[in-house]
């Protein structure tokens, strides 16, 4: 992409002053305000006039006064057809990036005056943000406007010109008409992709037309038929089709009739794009387009000439990152994990190409994407020649993209969301087929029924990191699988009388479940990495949940994080990252023995299931002496006895004697269990770390602190030990 206002200053045709706020257009010798943001717009358009279409800069006057009635108002750029800039050829009217549609369409009419008040006849408008781009030939005499791919180059006209704008491999194609050269698409930058994304999901929303979040999931849809469609083959000059086809007049006179066709064309062409991507990638292309022929216009617009594919991968990552991450805060925030603790976590694990890596709750990618960097820079540091080194580029980009499309997996509920993964996994080329759209806690048989993707299966995978739903329940009644899981089932008290055997939980909230459900996913030795709510970690209810993760996992490290984590996204539980490496098989079998056998020696040494039997038949033979007494006294029958007042509070009493001796027996074994635990399971280390700053506050605004850098250094060095 080329850097017009730099090439302006080499060329002598602009100027700054020092903090760059005023710049001067050197021939006019017009001095203006660069801060404001239509200027920007109107230089670099000034400079594209002369250095692409390649206008005489003596022939361009900026801030033309045009008599309006009985206003004076002023054209921005006006190109003349004559020395003397007495025959206006072609009027530009510039505008700021972010012009809503309303705007722009505003700015069209507004130019469209500017041209016919002029004293002669002007023949083509020009209508840019420098973002979207509208061209038209106009004729005052007939009072029309006919929308054309661009406006003629200097010295050419449009006439057997081509009904589209950009063809495949341009430079090696001239128009043998004696017309300018056909425009390839072209790369941009991470904040003009950026601002075409935003402005193209705007459209679609318009205020309220669309949902925020059906207007995203439509443009996602879009942008997967950009990308499919620069990846089909072409001759050199052959058109893409992602673009607007122009009817000339000569063909449909009537301008109403001329767009609806056009529109009607591309809306034929795209959804053609799109089937062809369905037999792809029935995830991808599982719903039809919703938009009408003239919304797809409008979107094709912000992003027909940009080449997505080729643009580079950090930029267009970036961009596609910070525009799902400012719209996630506020629509899907329950699937947006904050960036500086994605970055941490992937960070300390000993990531490489040859993993195999899962998130069972994987949202929009965030996860995905950090491992995928992790091991392209990886190839950097192996092959750092590989932009000059063809041998080494080969290498460099096998490295990471194999792992990307082999290595790399996600599994989200959401259709929206998953479709908004996958989009994602494209724009940083791909790995996006093994993404699906599934519940995360079904089982692999049921995820390759439901998703023609076989891969997902347990014992396989070296890292799991994620970020599972918290707050929610699965139920029995809803969900049939809750009885396949462990933790799905009443947990056993080793100290009850009588062992009762194990029956399904009503419900179980979903973050314990994937838990368990990560665990299988697992190989042995595998790494999970996972944010939990505190709740976990600390509530005396959820103890069964601890012993059972100390029964699967080594804990390798408990993170904190502080209470405004996840508070941008509407989130306020207190929450941890725990690192957990799966023990071995034999591992966990031994720690279960070695658990039930320290059970078993307190229980036999203690007598407790004996004085527990003993205890039981003193209440009965007091309970029966006591109703007994009432009885005879009252001369009633034992049930009766059993009813009275003196007899309830009498029976309360004696209850909580036994109570009170039992709960004292029980902590005296339950310390008893866990002094011995100490002694007789592996003793090691955990990493241990509180984070109080991490990069950003409650709003989501970046900080200056982020204690998570630290702390993954030292973090990293620990797991390395491991």
């Amino acid at each position: 992409m080329k850097d017009y206002i730099q090439i302006g200053i080499e060329k002598g045709l602009i100027s700054f002053n020092e903090d760059k706020s005023r710049i001067t257009y050197i021939f006019q010798k017009k001095e203006r305000n660069y801060n404001n943001p239509e200027e920007k717009v109107q230089a670099e358009t000034f400079l594209r006039l002369i250095l692409d279409y390649n206008y005489p800069v003596s022939r361009i006057r900026l801030f033309v006064p045009v008599t309006m009635g009985s206003e004076i108002k002023e054209a921005d750029i006006i190109v003349y057809d004559d020395d003397m800039c007495l025959a206006p050829h072609i009027v530009v009217e510039c505008k700021r990036h972010d012009i809503s549609e309303a705007e722009f369409l505003q700015a069209i009419e507004q130019a469209y005056s500017y041209a016919f008040s002029l004293p002669c006849n002007v023949k083509y408008i020009w209508v840019t943000s420098g973002i979207r781009n509208e061209f038209y030939e106009v004729d005052k005499n007939l009072n029309t406007r006919n929308q054309i791919p661009d406006i003629p180059s200097f010295g050419h006209n449009i006439l057997n010109r081509k009904p589209y704008r950009y063809v495949y491999k341009a430079a090696s194609v001239h128009d043998q008409e004696g017309c300018e050269l056909l425009r390839d698409i072209e790369t941009i930058d991470q904040a003009d992709l950026t601002r075409r994304f935003k402005l193209a999901h705007q459209t679609l929303w318009n205020g309220g037309e669309l949902e925020p979040s059906d207007a995203f999931d439509e443009l996602d849809k879009l942008i997967f038929c950009k990308i499919w469609d620069e990846r089909k083959d072409r001759h050199a000059g052959d058109p893409y089709d992602f673009q607007i086809f122009y009817i000339n007049k000569e063909d449909i006179k009537d301008e109403d009739k001329r767009r609806k066709k056009e529109n009607e064309d591309l809306y034929k062409r795209i959804t053609t794009l799109y089937e062809e991507g369905r037999k792809r990638d029935k995830e991808v292309f599982r719903d039809d387009i919703q938009l009408s022929p003239e919304k797809l216009r409008a979107v094709v617009g912000y992003i027909e000439g940009v080449n997505l594919n080729k643009t580079d991968l950090d930029a267009k990552g970036r961009a596609f990152e910070t525009f799902i991450g400012s719209f996630f805060r506020g629509d899907f925030g329950q699937y947006f994990t904050p960036r500086p603790i994605v970055d941490f976590i992937v960070d300390v694990l000993p990531i490489n190409n040859q993993s195999r890596v899962l998130d069972t709750s994987c949202g929009s990618g965030g996860f995905l994407l950090y491992a995928l960097n992790k091991v392209r820079e990886q190839a950097t540091s192996y092959y750092p020649e590989y932009e000059k080194d063809p041998e080494d580029r080969l290498r460099w980009h096998n490295h990471w993209h194999g792992f990307a499309e082999n290595n790399l997996y996600g599994i989200e509920l959401s259709k929206k969301i998953s479709r908004t993964a996958k989009m994602n996994m494209i724009i940083h080329d791909d790995g996006h087929t093994n993404v699906v759209r599934n519940d995360g806690l079904e089982s692999p048989s049921q995820i390759k029924q439901n998703t023609d993707n076989g891969n997902f299966l347990y014992d396989s995978f070296d890292f799991i990191i994620t970020n599972p739903p918290f707050g929610s329940s699965i139920r029995q009644s809803e969900q049939a699988y809750l009885k396949n899981y462990q933790l799905g089932k009443k947990e056993e008290d080793w100290l009850a009388v009588k062992a009762q055997p194990k029956s399904t939980r009503d419900s179980q909230s979903t973050e314990v479940l994937f838990i368990e459900q990560d665990y299988k996913f697992l190989k042995e030795g595998g790494y999970l990495a996972i944010v939990l709510p505190d709740g976990i970690l600390t509530n005396s209810s959820m103890q069964y949940v601890r012993t059972q993760i100390e029964d699967w996992f080594r804990i390798v490290a408990v993170v904190s994080m502080p209470q405004t984590a996840f508070a941008a996204n509407g989130a306020g539980v207190k929450s941890s990252v725990l690192f957990l490496r799966k023990w071995k098989n034999e591992e966990t079998k031994e720690l279960v023995e070695t658990k039930k056998n320290i059970e078993n020696e307190l229980l036999r040494d203690s007598d407790y299931l004996a004085l527990r039997t003993q205890w039981d038949k003193e209440i009965k033979q007091k309970q029966k002496l006591k109703a007994d007494e009432i009885k005879d006294k009252q001369r009633i029958s034992t049930t009766a006895a059993k009813q009275t007042e003196e007899y309830k509070s009498w029976n309360s009493v004696i209850l909580e004697e036994y109570a009170t001796k039992i709960d004292t027996l029980k902590t005296s074994l339950t310390e008893q269990y866990q002094q011995a635990k100490q002694k007789k399971l592996p003793n090691y280390p955990i990493f241990m770390a509180i984070a109080e700053e991490i990069g950003y506050d409650a709003t989501g605004k970046k900080t200056a602190t982020n204690e998570l850098d630290v702390i993954g250094e030292e973090l990293k060095k620990f797991i390395a030990t491991l």
